[in-house]
């Protein structure tokens, strides 16, 4: 069944294995979120490596999965801050030979930063500033991370 492959992706999530998350992709897969807006290849499989070795308090739920997509809540603890985050996450995907080749996540980044932030998530999440500030440390961290990890 097609939609095996991203019962195992959220699976190894759970247990956090990011490797295992990884070799769900094909290898020219792609990804975007309202955070990590255009990954391609190895970035997405870094960039899962990256958030399970730095996960802190972390739990996810998943249901709803079809061939095409799936619903999923990440709990965590935000580490820049140390707030407590609940994620709604609608994802869809395309499957190219039994992995995924295209995944995109969507969910509301004003309300992540308003858990994630703070006030200042409340009062300023919404506006570009912000949101471009967010999305340049998220690359930033996964640049540091593929560095650290050739």
């Amino acid at each position: 069944m097609s939609s095996d492959v991203i019962t195992r992706l959220y699976t190894a999530f759970q247990s956090l294995d990011g490797d295992a998350m990884a070799a769900c992709y094909t290898p020219d897969a792609t990804f975007s979120d309202p955070v990590f807006t255009d990954l391609h290849g190895s970035q997405v499989g870094n960039m899962w490596r990256m958030l399970c070795s730095s996960a802190k308090d972390f739990s996810v739920n998943f249901d709803s999965v079809t061939d095409h997509s799936a619903h999923w809540v990440a709990t965590y603890t935000f580490s820049g801050t140390g707030r407590r985050v609940v994620n709604d996450i609608q994802a869809s995907f395309v499957l190219r030979d039994g992995l995924i080749s295209a995944h995109r996540d969507s969910f509301g980044l004003w309300a992540w930063s308003r858990q994630a932030l703070g006030p200042a998530g409340l009062l300023l999440g919404w506006s570009p500033i912000i949101k471009n500030k967010i999305r340049g440390q998220a690359m930033a961290g996964l640049r540091k991370y593929e560095q650290a990890h050739p």
